[in-house]
């Protein structure tokens, strides 16, 4: 293959997977969605074939993967891990056991081969760390209770991709279980191996090397580190008959505990997103547009059946471990998508001819469907899992964690109980007034009821949770919910139940303040407008105290 033929096919897939992942991002879709579809216009078998270098081009692909793995070591963190606690780490390491059993034993059942079962089920086991996280971050999520769960399913599942594409390197060694054992002996013993290894020459040698060069003068050395030690442990695990994404995984790990971890994490950022894209670009190559648009019903099913299948395995663990059924059902919405990681364990599986080419043509088309769907289903989790639990579980539903509700009205309620909660609700502790602090998070809950407030569990956008609150009696209201859309969303069904009340919203921007005050509230506060005069005061302050400074002769 012509040099200059394989840069031309690299600088298309690049500028199309920028055109369409910004028009996708645009839209609020995922832009890993457009980087696939690129890939499957320019060179998939039903496409156009402008790209005609696609075995190179998913060749260099792979190296995106051995540096995604590489910065996800780097993240790994067993504090992290601990504050997310044990039952929630417990019920990510289940999610996956039984949705690829479960997943395994369908697949079985309409008649393939075990080893394409399992390896498809363990695929199918993921969800999207960078999907869901965007779209959880953005609506300022992250802290609720399904917004917890999610980030420890993910973190748990993003920490099983190694075992598991070791798992999928096994399934394609011998027939016999006897044959896979050894063989699976075999490879734990040279991953051992190369783990001892990889921790010598980084940490004892790589690092201590590092740390006697002056990095301020050489910044380019901590890039040339990381691109050597992720690329090269990458390797070194082929050399010796290991999955390539151990090397990569446990090199970031060594590397995260070093004092370089943060410089190199954000080195690397800018090469590993190019390499990715490459990755996610060359996956869509194997999507065929042409059989998608003709078997839709049958890709659009599988995926809706998928979803459906996934979020009622997530939805059982976490209810089973305890978790009101709303917010478990919202759990599990959210995490009901096939994720990024599925592409890395279906191109091991492929290499080693455990998966069948028309299997992964299948599930490569149903994972960019669900990519596709789920940043429209993880804004609404909250909404559906309420609304699911009440149709199951019935009115005790209306409040996700909160029990009964409360007997006697408030004179102020309080939504959302943040900081800028916490500092409302500030002039009424040890005052006779009523306060009722409404919080998605359990922890806010807790927070106000520590402050002798009555603080509840409970999603503020249902007109049920506000009306179990009796908020219909209050005097006023304050919203502090930081996300434009939920606030707002807050704000009229207040209006409509105490169309009386007085109403204060916290704006995070002010662009949003005139949709706040159209929508009935009484006063907005803007934290953009808070911070400009809190900087302007200060700024007024200090200068008006400032002493001229005294004359210096520069010699």
């Amino acid at each position: 293959m012509d040099a200059w033929t394989l840069l031309s096919d690299i600088v298309i897939l690049l500028a199309a997977s920028l055109l369409v992942g910004g028009l996708f991002s645009r839209f609020g879709q995922s832009p890993l969605v457009g980087y696939m579809l690129a890939g499957m216009l320019l060179g998939g078998p039903g496409s156009i074939h402008i790209i005609k270098s696609q075995q190179t081009i998913e060749g260099i692909a792979e190296l995106g993967v051995s540096l995604l793995l590489f910065s996800l070591g780097l993240e790994f963190a067993w504090a992290e891990l601990r504050k997310l606690g044990s039952r929630t780490l417990f019920a990510g390491t289940l999610q996956i056991t039984l949705t690829t059993i479960f997943a395994a034993l369908a697949g079985r059942f309409i008649g393939h081969s075990w080893k394409e079962c399992v390896a498809v089920g363990a695929m199918l086991s993921l969800s999207s760390t960078a999907v869901v996280l965007r779209v959880l971050m953005e609506r300022a999520e992250g802290d609720s209770p399904h917004g917890r769960n999610s980030l420890a399913v993910l973190l748990v599942q993003d920490m099983a991709v190694v075992p598991l594409a070791i798992l999928v390197t096994l399934l394609g060694g011998g027939e016999s279980a006897a044959e896979v054992a050894a063989n699976g002996g075999r490879i734990l013993l040279l991953a051992l191996g190369l783990v001892v290894g990889l921790w010598l020459v980084i940490t004892k040698v790589a690092v201590h090397a590092l740390g006697m060069l002056t990095l301020e003068r050489n910044r380019e050395l901590t890039i040339i580190l990381a691109v050597a030690c992720g690329l090269g442990s990458s390797w070194a695990a082929h050399a010796v008959g290991v999955s390539p994404a151990l090397g990569a995984f446990v090199t970031g790990m060594f590397l995260g505990s070093s004092p370089f971890a943060t410089q190199i994490r954000a080195d690397i950022s800018s090469i590993r997103v190019v390499l990715l894209t490459l990755f996610f670009g060359a996956a869509g190559m194997v999507a065929d547009p042409v059989w998608i648009l003709q078997n839709l019903p049958l890709v659009l099913g599988a995926a809706i059946t998928l979803m459906v299948f996934k979020s009622a395995i997530t939805w059982g663990i976490f209810q089973a471990l305890g978790q009101a059924a709303p917010i478990a059902a919202a759990t599990g919405i959210a995490l009901s998508q096939i994720g990024e990681f599925a592409f890395v364990l279906g191109s091991i599986g492929r290499a080693n001819d455990v998966v069948s080419q028309n299997t992964y043509l299948l599930v490569v088309s149903v994972a960019i469907m669900t990519l596709m769907l789920s940043p429209i289903l993880i804004p609404a989790a909250p909404s559906l899992g309420y609304r699911l639990a009440k149709a199951l579980f019935g009115g005790r539903a209306a409040i996700p964690a909160g029990g009964e509700p409360a007997e006697c009205s408030a004179d102020v309620v309080i939504i959302g109980f943040g900081p800028a909660g916490q500092i409302a609700a500030r002039p009424f502790i040890g005052t006779p007034h009523r306060v009722l602090v409404l919080d998605l998070n359990s922890a806010g809950a807790r927070r106000a009821q520590a402050l002798g407030l009555d603080g509840r569990v409970g999603d503020a956008s249902q007109l049920e949770v506000l009306e179990h609150a009796r908020v219909e009696s209050a005097k006023a209201v304050v919203i502090t919910i930081p996300h434009h859309a939920a606030a707002l969303r807050i704000l009229q069904q207040v209006r409509r139940l105490a169309p009386h009340a007085h109403v204060v919203v916290r704006s995070r921007y002010q662009l949003h303040a005139d949709d706040f005050a159209q929508a009935g509230a009484h006063l907005v506060i803007g934290d953009e407008e808070q911070v400009g005069d809190s900087l302007g005061r200060h700024l007024q302050d200090w200068l008006s105290s400032r002493q001229p400074p005294e004359p210096r002769i520069v010699e």
